[in-house]
């Protein structure tokens, strides 16, 4: 399968790419800063990195292809600027116009982890 991973510098996305490999997926990695990530050496030919900051629709071109699972692995609290609401509304939504024709047959969403019952506020 042709696997969409956003986030993939993050705590989850980190982990995820090693067995989405092992298993024999084709990964596109999408990273905010391409300097930060680094394809480890037995991934280089399963394993693709695409600079995209989905709070900038510009950078949402190199999306423009076929997936099959995309992993929503994506949140704003890093930046510490602006509304982190706005932001993740603005990040979700810009997500979805870019994957819309690609062929998605499944996204799965991991969405923020609370200790309390309260909701995240992702």
């Amino acid at each position: 399968m042709k696997i969409l991973l956003t986030g993939a510098t993050g705590y989850i996305g980190k982990r995820l790419l090693p067995v989405l490999l092992q298993q024999g997926h084709e990964v596109w990695c999408a990273v905010r800063d391409k300097g930060r990530f680094q394809v480890p050496d037995y991934a280089r030919e399963k394993a693709h990195v695409l600079e995209v900051d989905f709070l900038d629709e510009n950078s949402l071109e190199k999306l423009h292809q076929p997936f099959d699972v995309a992993y929503y692995l994506i949140h704003s609290m890093s930046s510490g600027s602006g509304d982190f609401h706005e932001m993740e509304a603005r990040t979700a939504s810009n997500f979805c116009k870019a994957v819309a024709e690609s062929g998605l047959k499944q996204v799965i969403f991991l969405s923020g982890i609370v200790n309390d019952k309260t909701l995240s506020k992702h």
